[in-house]
């Protein structure tokens, strides 16, 4: 068992808001001490020199005497004339050699340093404040000096630094957990949810909090995300349903004719049966290879591009092509797409299929290029436009995304005998979708109207 199993989520971040705040307090608690002891160091610097000057002040009326009087415990001062020699001191450092040879360079008038030695004792640090003062033709020095003092924090100001810290410690430590844990009630909830939700019960959403704030918009996108997937998993079971009726009828009708033929052999007659058997297995063929492409358009699958000429492609197509209607086209050279020639040899054969099977006698097939729309980013180089038209009687206004979806027939082309089995037209968009642009119905005076948008490229 590792530790992310032996601890929860709320004692990780409860551990981890601790740990934080307590290096935060040993910080604070390293500051705060270096900050006192600095503060001192400057008090007594300012006390030195305050005796000093006090020293310095009789030197300059000429009111000082051989033995100065103490200025404090472990205060020592001399006064020291222009040769060298020590005039005046405090009784501790009365008859000893001066304490210090350093003098305030010109223009100052006062010097610190730190000196250790001396007559001050051996491995005795002293801090030393050297005055000037103008004397009798010279430059006279007073050196006031004390002790320098050790980092040494007082134990009961570390004892409550110590206690003080661990309760600071100890109180956001277990108010960061009771947070966290009414956070995660939600969490919580939607896990729970979550848990239940399985394939046949997909109508259940997760709770959303009355509260704004990440969660809210967590179990926002857990809903959201469920809408889609049982949207797709309804798609999926409707398509698995039209596809196996599609493809009963012609296994139905292969199987009835050959079971007619193999009861009555003596009657059969093999001229009238193999056509009809041949056209339902065309159709079935017709059906797997709609599936197929189908599959392969939902997977992404990659395809090759190469930029095309659109009206060579249409051309190319009507070529090979037994048209059972009239078909009229004007096709502009010059309107490149990039592309795979496959795919979109099969949009345009669908399309076709589509016109001349509604078609009372005409097909109209244009293919031109337009400037590009503004505020949309797919075709800054312009449009590679095909329009289909068929004077047959049209597609009403309210159905014309209707014939896009999987396996739909209109009322007027439910016969099988007329219509195909309702994936052309969705093909067809979906491959002008997986190629940056657009296939869409638009008004026109008779008949369907179709056009292709495809991104022109910056190719000529």
């Amino acid at each position: 068992m590792g530790f992310g199993d032996r601890w929860s989520v709320r004692s990780r971040i409860a551990l981890f808001t601790g740990t934080v705040v307590a290096l935060l307090c040993i910080a604070f608690s390293a500051v705060l001490l270096w900050s006192l002891h600095v503060a001192a160091r400057e008090t007594l610097l300012q006390e030195v020199t305050a005796a000093g000057g006090r020293v310095a002040y009789l030197v300059d009326h000429d009111q000082v005497r051989s033995v100065l009087p103490p200025e404090g415990r472990n205060r020592l001062i001399q006064v020291v004339d222009p040769q060298g020699r020590v005039r005046a001191a405090t009784p501790a450092v009365a008859g000893k050699p001066a304490m210090a040879t350093f003098r305030p360079p010109a223009p100052l008038r006062k010097a610190t340093r730190e000196v250790c030695g001396g007559v001050f004792g051996a491995g005795r640090c002293h801090i030393v404040v050297a005055q000037q003062v103008y004397d009798d033709g010279g430059d006279w020095t007073v050196y006031s000096a004390a002790p320098v003092q050790g980092f040494d924090a007082p134990p009961a100001l570390l004892a409550g630094l110590v206690v003080g810290s661990a309760l600071v410690t100890g109180a956001i430590a277990y108010g960061t957990r009771r947070s966290v844990n009414r956070a995660l009630v939600p969490v919580r909830a939607i896990r729970a949810e979550l848990d239940e939700i399985n394939a046949s019960d997909l109508g259940r959403r997760v709770p959303v909090p009355q509260a704004k704030g990440e969660i809210h918009d967590l179990a926002q996108s857990v809903n959201y995300t469920l809408d889609r997937l049982e949207e797709t998993l309804e798609q999926q079971r409707r398509f698995t349903s039209d596809a196996s009726h599609e493809l009963r009828s012609p296994i139905t009708a292969i199987r009835a004719q050959v079971e007619d033929a193999l009861l009555a052999p003596q009657e059969s007659d093999l001229r009238e049966i193999g056509p009809a058997v041949l056209k339902s297995l065309e159709r079935l063929q017709a059906i797997a290879s709609d599936l197929l492409t189908l599959a392969r358009l939902d997977a992404g699958a990659p395809c090759e591009r190469e930029s095309l000429d659109l009206g060579r492609l249409v051309a190319a197509e009507l070529d090979v092509r037994r048209p059972v209607r009239k078909v009229v086209s004007r096709l502009y050279p010059g309107v490149i797409v990039r592309g795979d020639r496959i795919r979109l040899g099969r949009l345009i054969a669908n399309l076709l299929d589509n016109a001349e099977r509604h078609a009372v006698t005409t097909v109209h097939l244009e293919v031109r290029r337009e400037d590009p729309p503004d505020g949309d980013p797919r075709f800054r180089f312009g449009l590679a436009v095909l329009e289909v038209l068929d004077d047959g009687a049209g597609i009403a206004h309210d159905q014309r995304e209707f014939v896009f979806q999987r396996f739909t027939r209109l009322d007027a082309a439910r016969s099988r005998n007329i219509g195909g089995a309702g994936l052309g037209l969705p093909i067809a968009r979906q491959i002008a979708e997986s190629h940056g642009g657009s296939l869409t119905i638009i008004d026109s005076s008779r008949g369907a109207r179709f056009l292709v948008c495809l991104p022109l490229s910056r190719e000529p």
